[in-house]
């Protein structure tokens, strides 16, 4: 549930603390108050995107807060632990923006991208607002409803149905290839044997290239390292080098050896030194012998590395890369040489994946059909309840055959669409064009109020859910949301005393003037304050007896129905 929302410079509210209750929380207010400043904080701090409009005016940064608490088995703590978010069923979430544009999110203390914000806030909220009656009307949003009412089964079918297609579309691909007439992929063949000559005959080493380079300074620097090496072989073993000193060291300690092992043992010592330097030098000797300038071998290392650069240019920017490249044009050359073998072969390969695309989306549309008729079964029934006696819902899918399957995509082949009748003797048809605003708010309750049980939501937010309905029906739905908000957190903006005084906890947004500045501010409503709310909202003023006697037997009414649902 979403315990606590803390909004500050957004709009037109300069700070607001508002703590939720776990039942149904009612925000009310006159129209232009600033309700929808609330539900677009809200929206805000679940990851919807941000623009400069929403800081309060002489401001430079707005920032959201909401605090949740869910069970520690939820998807959005799993998700947390996912991301190494600590939580033990608390979520602080807080977000910032500045008139520079800069974003900055927060998940339990730790900084997260709105992606990431967006995939654990999913699990969290469900926000209905006035837009969302659009959303469902169109017919390509209807089968994603449907998904997640099907839930889970689907994916793991979806995933195949993907791989299929993915194989599908490199068969295609493979097939474009073999396209043209005779003359062009005859010039096509030509051009892929040179450039397979070239690089075999190339013949390639890895690490060549770095020998190659090593191998060249050397030759570029011969003389250099020449004179070094005799240079450090004269001051080690020429005429008073190091070799001469060690050894008349060795010669001066071996007249004390026998005084002391100490000494012995550092004669000893310098005597090894001196054999070691006599080593070096030799090794000195036999390294300057053998250096000496080729001419040719020169030539030859300058070549293979031209030789090497051009197979880079053309081909790739290292060995990994001039070898896969090689092997790609080995297949091509492989497949264009047997063209009409590889066509055939080719094209039996599609129509085997094409059997095996229709087997798997029959076994989606088998899934949908068998869920969806459940669905539509319990929307209905949920229908009756908020007085729509005569509803009647289902979801009609389109035909499709096996020789549709070129149509097929990552959802498969099924065409839905939403079909309703709220009349009785009148014939379902397609729902956007016959469902009226205060029936598809109703919809839409039913909707929510049957997606709840798969999608794990622990707070459904509505917006307006109330309009178009009035009377006798704004009751039914009042006590709708009351009967729904004992298993999951509601917080409803609504203009209707009937659903007002079904709330748990009751909210008035409303505008005040402060040193020439408007202000929204959001109070909480005593037992007093929200029997003048429901008066207002009555249509009554401050001392209307009649409205205040119908409010407290609405009040008292909606106690009474509460408590039989206890």
């Amino acid at each position: 549930m979403l315990a606590r929302l803390s909004i500050k410079n957004v709009a037109l509210i300069e700070r607001a603390d508002i703590e939720f209750g776990e039942g149904l929380n009612v925000l009310s207010g006159e129209t232009g108050a600033g309700k929808s400043v609330i539900l677009d904080s809200v929206n805000f701090v679940l990851g919807a995107k941000a623009d400069r409009s929403m800081i309060r005016y002489g401001e430079s940064e707005c920032m959201v807060k909401a605090e949740f608490i869910v069970p520690e088995n939820s998807k959005s703590v799993q998700i947390l632990r996912e991301m190494d978010v600590d939580t033990d069923g608390e979520i602080i979430i807080s977000r910032k923006f500045t008139d520079a544009g800069k974003n900055v999110i927060k998940i339990n203390g730790n900084t997260v991208t709105a992606t990431m914000l967006r995939s654990v806030t999913d699990s969290l909220v469900d926000v209905h607002g006035q837009s969302e009656h659009f959303f469902l009307l169109k017919e390509s949003n209807q089968l994603k409803t449907l998904d997640e009412v099907v839930g889970g089964v689907l994916v793991p079918l979806k995933e195949e149905l993907s791989t299929y297609l993915k194989h599908k579309k490199q068969l295609r691909e493979q097939i474009s290839l073999l396209g043209g007439d005779e003359k062009e992929r005859g010039r096509r063949l030509d051009i892929l044997s040179f450039q397979i000559e070239e690089i075999e005959s190339a013949d390639l080493k890895e690490g060549e290239e770095d020998e190659l380079i090593a191998k060249r300074n050397k030759i570029v620097n011969l003389e250099k390292i020449i004179a070094a090496l005799r240079e450090t072989m004269q001051a080690i073993s020429g005429e008073n080098g190091v070799t001469d000193g060690l050894r008349y060291a060795a010669r001066a300690m071996l007249g004390i050896s026998r005084i002391d092992e100490e000494y012995a043992s550092l004669c000893d010592r310098i005597e090894s030194v001196a054999s070691d330097a006599e080593d070096v030098s030799e090794t000195l000797s036999d390294m300057a012998d053998k250096l000496d300038f080729d001419e040719n071998e020169a030539q030859e290392t300058e070549a293979r590395l031209d030789i090497i650069r051009a197979l880079k240019r053309k081909y790739g920017a290292n060995y990994e890369e001039i070898n896969g490249y090689l092997e790609k044009i080995r297949a091509e050359y492989d497949l264009l040489s047997d063209c009409e073998g590889q066509y055939a072969a080719l094209t039996a390969e599609i129509e085997k994946t094409n059997k095996k695309i229709y087997s798997v989306c029959l076994k989606i549309s088998e899934l949908r059909k068998k869920e969806g008729a459940a669905f539509c079964k319990r929307v209905t029934e949920e229908l009756k309840t908020l007085n729509i006696a005569s509803a009647q819902f289902a979801i009609e899918f389109a035909p499709y055959s096996e020789a549709d399957v070129e149509k097929a995509n990552a959802n498969g082949l099924d065409d839905v669409c939403f079909m309703f009748s709220a009349n009785a003797g009148e014939p379902m048809k397609t729902l956007g064009k016959i469902i009226s605003g205060g029936e598809m708010s109703r919809f839409m309750l039913a909707v929510k109020t049957q997606l709840s049980a798969v999608n794990e939501i622990s707070t459904y937010i509505f917006d307006e859910i109330d309009a178009g309905i009035s009377g006798k029906t704004a009751k039914v739905v009042g006590e709708k949301l009351a009967r729904i908000a004992k298993s999951t957190q509601i917080i409803a903006v609504s203009h209707l005393a009937q659903i007002a005084v079904m709330s748990d906890e009751e909210f008035l947004i409303e505008k005040e003037e402060t040193a020439g500045k408007t202000l929204t501010k959001v109070h909480r409503l005593d037992e007093d304050g929200r029997r003048m709310e429901i008066v207002r909202l009555l249509g009554g003023v401050e001392g209307d007896e009649f409205a205040l006697n119908h409010a407290n037997e609405l009040i008292k009414q909606a106690k009474e129905y509460k408590h039989t649902i206890n």
